[in-house]
């Protein structure tokens, strides 16, 4: 039993790998495609097998989820088979291929992944910048999750810093109550009791947030300046936020502290 690989053209000129190995799929064949692959850039690559393994079949789905639109990946199944005196013909069975929605999996995947690693950049930027301006977040480590937290000092109470791609807020998150979310409701209820000395002591309105169909409630300030997609003017967005959680920790911390739950 052996092997030959095969380098052929499709219709529009472009190169096909073919690896035909009449054995169970193996790393070594494996290699020798993705090999040919790269260094001819092909733009397809067909793997004929009469046994494709289950681990090779999810390596040539990885690839079609993860590699560009204009590549593709296939692993065939060859058979012999026969219909009454006939001769033996050869049966090819497509067992992994590329499709629209593996590759829109994998683009949306990619976008997912970049936005992690902005998001950590960011993150990574805004604690940096907040050491010379406040304690607050010294101890906050940069995650790729839109927001970073800080406790509040009431278990489930946190300060935040949120981000998106074009918009920033900072807030305060009252999950005190896990259960039935009433005490959530108490904390909010109490601190807006003094809404307007709030607002007036930060100079500016804030957004209430009671959210009656959830057991959580959130009170906070929206960021003008843009978000993760306005690179060139991260520092002005950090410093916005930054600044605008001093104030919104000074005015909010103290009478959070009162309340009683």
């Amino acid at each position: 039993m052996g092997s030959r690989s095969l380098l052929c053209e499709d219709n529009d000129g472009h190169y096909v790998i073919i690896e035909n190995q009449l054995e169970r799929t193996d790393h070594d064949h494996l290699g020798k495609l993705l090999t040919y692959l790269v260094n001819l850039e092909a733009s397809m690559a067909i793997w004929i097998t009469s046994a494709p393994r289950p681990e090779h079949q999810k390596v040539i789905d990885w690839l079609n989820e993860s590699t560009g639109e204009n590549i593709s990946f296939y692993l065939v199944k060859v058979e012999a088979t026969k219909i009454g005196d006939s001769p033996y013909a050869p049966l090819f069975t497509i067992v992994a291929a590329p499709d629209t929605q593996s590759k829109e999996t994998g683009k949306t995947k990619k976008e997912l992944a970049a936005r992690h690693y902005l998001r950590l950049e960011f993150w990574q930027s805004l604690l940096e910048r907040s050491k010379g301006k406040t304690k607050l977040f010294s101890n906050i480590s940069p995650g790729t999750s839109s927001w970073i937290s800080m406790g509040a000092g009431k278990t489930g109470v946190s300060f935040n810093y949120y981000i998106l791609m074009d918009r920033a807020r900072i807030e305060l998150y009252i999950y005190y109550d896990h259960d039935t979310g009433e005490k959530n409701k108490e904390i909010f209820d109490e601190l807006y009791k003094q809404k307007n000395s709030i607002e007036n002591e930060l100079g500016e309105q804030l957004y209430w947030e009671r959210l009656d169909d959830k057991r959580s409630s959130r009170i906070y300030k929206k960021c003008t300046q843009g978000g993760l997609l306005n690179k060139e003017i991260w520092p002005q967005i950090q410093d916005e936020m930054i600044e605008g959680l001093i104030r919104f920790h000074k005015a909010i911390k103290p009478r959070l502290d009162k309340i009683k739950v």
